[in-house]
C-alpha cells in the first residue's frame, strides 16, 4: 500500500533550478543585447579614434560643447576631444555621395589649372615680334 505525503507539507522546487516568468526572460535578454550593443559600439569607438594623428584647434558654440562634454559624462569617451573626432568621422561617412561629388568636380578644377599653366608656359617662351 502507497503511503499519501502528509497533507500539510507542500512540494518545493529542486533548488538551483529557478523557473523565471516570461518578463525575468525578457529582462535577461535585453540586458544581454545592450551589453553586445556596448561592446560592438565600443569596438567602433575604438576603431574610430586609433588612427587620429592630425591636431586641430576648432571652435564650437555652447550647445555643441555641452552635448560633447555629455558623451564624456556617459562614459562614451575619454575627453570632449575623442567625442568630436568621433562625430566628425561619422558625419563624413554618412556624406560620402557628398565628398565623392566634391572629390570629382576638385579633380576636374586641377585639369583646369596644368591646362592653364600649359598655355601661360607656352606663350612666354614663344618670342613675341613686334611690328613697326
Amino acid at each position: 500500500m502507497k503511503s499519501d505525503p502528509p497533507k500539510n507539507q507542500t512540494k518545493t522546487k529542486p533548488e538551483g533550478k529557478k523557473h523565471q516568468s516570461p518578463l525575468d526572460e525578457l529582462g535577461n535578454h535585453v540586458e544581454k543585447f545592450a551589453t553586445k550593443t556596448a561592446e560592438s559600439i565600443k569596438r567602433v569607438i575604438d576603431k574610430a579614434l586609433a588612427s587620429r594623428n592630425t591636431v586641430l584647434t576648432i571652435r564650437v558654440n555652447d550647445d555643441c560643447n555641452k552635448k560633447l562634454g555629455m558623451l564624456v559624462e556617459a562614459g562614451l569617451f575619454k575627453s570632449r576631444s575623442e567625442s568630436a573626432a568621433f562625430l566628425i568621422q561619422e558625419g563624413i561617412k554618412s556624406q560620402e555621395a557628398l565628398f565623392s561629388k566634391i572629390s570629382s568636380k576638385l579633380e576636374k578644377i586641377d585639369k583646369i589649372r596644368e591646362e592653364l599653366k600649359a598655355i601661360v608656359s607656352s606663350e612666354m617662351k614663344t618670342p613675341k615680334v613686334k611690328t613697326p
